[in-house]
């Protein structure tokens, strides 16, 4: 069986931490990772995850693409992935999705995704809301793309930050339907816990 080929978009909001947790469970699952990272991304990662984040996150890429390049290969609707995820999303890079604007690679790639009907997973970052930042889920939204802010499953009863990224980040890939889910499930006969369909990644 051929291993799925996913691009991950890392956007220059906070909460780096979620593609770093993306990218190692994709890499668990087999499947191949094109990489693209906004430049507030890589300053977001050495703030947030430390200076060795961003080449952490290159050795568990198959591909790493620079986000100025437009004639990379995940730019054409002709090369067959599997779809992709932003993580996080930048309100800057939801803005320019939302209105097609595909002024650098990660734009462009996402842009792709809903143009050829393949799901497109982001995971915007911010808080509060203003009415822009709403108008512009909803576009992308009612295109297509699937929004999956980053909020915390408490059900779960996580006991630590990296618990509840890791979960937040599962549950990413789990909508991209690449593989059998691997994020944490509620249980209905035990309220409150939760049963782990796979060991741990």
């Amino acid at each position: 069986m051929t291993a799925p080929r996913v691009i991950l978009g890392i956007a220059g909001a906070s909460g780096a931490a979620l593609g770093l947790s993306v990218a190692r469970q994709l890499r668990a699952l087999g499947a191949e990772v094109d990489l693209v990272v906004s430049p507030a991304a890589e300053r977001t990662l050495q703030a947030e995850c430390g200076a060795d984040a961003l080449q952490w996150l290159g050795a568990m890429a198959t591909r790493t693409h620079s986000v100025r390049d437009i004639g990379a290969s995940i730019a054409s609707g002709s090369v067959p992935v599997a779809g992709m995820i932003v993580a996080p999303c930048s309100m800057r890079s939801l803005a320019a999705i939302a209105h097609g604007l595909d002024d650098n690679l990660l734009t462009r790639a996402a842009g792709v995704q809903l143009k050829e009907r393949r799901r497109l997973v982001l995971l915007p970052r911010e808080a509060p809301l203003t009415l822009a930042h709403l108008r512009n889920m909803t576009a992308v939204a009612e295109m297509g793309a699937i929004l999956l802010p980053p909020v915390p499953a408490f059900y779960l009863l996580p006991v630590s930050v990296q618990d509840i990224t890791d979960q937040i980040a599962a549950r990413a890939i789990d909508l991209l339907g690449v593989a059998k889910p691997i994020a944490l499930q509620w249980s209905d006969d035990e309220p409150g816990l939760a049963e782990r369909v796979v060991g741990d990644l």
